[in-house]
């Protein structure tokens, strides 16, 4: 009987999102993400990265 489901192919790996400036949530997880690198717990590092994306920032108020 053959085989009905397709191959996977997967992309390269996002990299690590970039804390912004002065913001102390982004501040606060990346420090949490450092340390979860330091006691190889990448599920936790992982959590970070994802957290860090999905964190909004207020939009510049122009003038």
């Amino acid at each position: 009987m053959p085989r009905m489901c397709r191959p996977v192919h997967l992309g390269e790996p996002e990299s690590e999102p970039v804390p912004v400036a002065g913001c102390d949530v982004c501040g606060a997880l990346a420090e949490q993400r450092a340390k979860a690198h330091a006691a190889g717990d990448k599920s936790k590092a992982t959590d970070c990265n994802v957290e860090m994306r999905r964190h909004s920032h207020p939009k510049a108020v122009r003038v």
